[in-house]
């Protein structure tokens, strides 16, 4: 099997796993329905460490457009690999996503929550707030990236890396997921919102596009500062994209914190 199609397989598993317990949590009629916080944060993680599984020896299950990039950043993965990546991560959250749909066909039907069915594809915020939303997203996957550096450097058992990745994705999304729905994620969040873009959901609603930008930029800024933290911090050396990443991070935080400013004035204004 090549990397390229491991990385499918491997992130069709990892959203068939996570979207699924979502949508056993959502929907109705389910006998999982409302299932809550601990049954979902703990279904992701393990989705997270059966995709490693799968495709660990085949493609090093990186599963994550950000933890990609935050690889070649520290210099462990070629960049010429990098498109190739991205781009069956997200043939393989697109996929894993119809066959979510495909599984709970019935119960699309009979759930009336547009939003409810919307977060079986893909994340939202639980208040609607551009810089924190982002924030939240950069330093979920801050955490997510520093965490695999970390259990790289170490020296387990064989075999048992992908439970603890497993088990980082469940803590993050413990300690950190309930402001955002922590996609960590770009091909997790925007392969799965194009497949409810495109799939015949009853009443599905829109698919929120104008918030689709923060869990894919946000994911890939706090990947890139774990890269470089990791690089400086732990190994001594200063990256040949350090200060890339700074600065561009620190653009778009603070444009995004500006922006946030902006529409609330504007929204204060409507309300007088």
């Amino acid at each position: 099997m090549s990397a390229f199609l491991g990385e499918i397989i491997g992130t069709m598993i990892l959203i068939v796993f996570g979207g699924g317990v979502v949508a056993g949590s959502n929907l109705k009629k389910t006998f999982s329905n409302n299932s809550g916080w601990i049954v979902i944060t703990v279904a992701w993680g393990l989705a997270v460490a059966m995709g490693a599984f799968a495709v660990g020896s085949i493609s090093g299950a990186h599963l994550n457009p950000a933890v990609t990039i935050a690889l070649a950043l520290n210099g462990d993965f070629a960049w010429s690999l990098v498109p190739e990546y991205i781009i069956a991560q997200m043939l393989g959250a697109f996929i894993g996503a119809v066959i979510v749909y495909l599984h709970y066909l019935p119960h699309w039907k009979a759930t009336d929550d547009p939003g409810a069915k919307l977060a079986v594809f893909s994340t939202g915020p639980a208040i609607p707030h551009t810089f924190s939303n982002l924030l939240g997203e950069l330093i979920g996957t801050f955490m997510l990236v520093l965490g695999l550096l970390y259990i790289g450097a170490n020296s387990f058992a064989e075999g048992l890396n992908p439970i603890a990745v497993g088990l980082l994705i469940v803590v993050i999304g413990m300690s950190l997921g309930g402001t955002t729905g922590y996609a960590i994620n770009p091909a997790r969040d925007l392969g799965p919102r194009i497949a409810h873009a495109l799939l015949p959901i009853a009443g599905k609603g829109d698919s929120n596009w104008k918030y689709a930008w923060i869990p894919v930029v946000g994911p890939i800024l706090g990947g890139g500062l774990a890269s470089v933290f990791y690089q400086y911090f732990y190994k001594g050396t200063i990256s040949t994209y350090f200060w890339l990443v700074i600065i561009v991070s620190i653009v778009v935080l603070v444009l995004a914190f500006f922006g946030t400013k902006s529409n609330n004035s504007i929204k204060m204004k409507k309300a007088a």
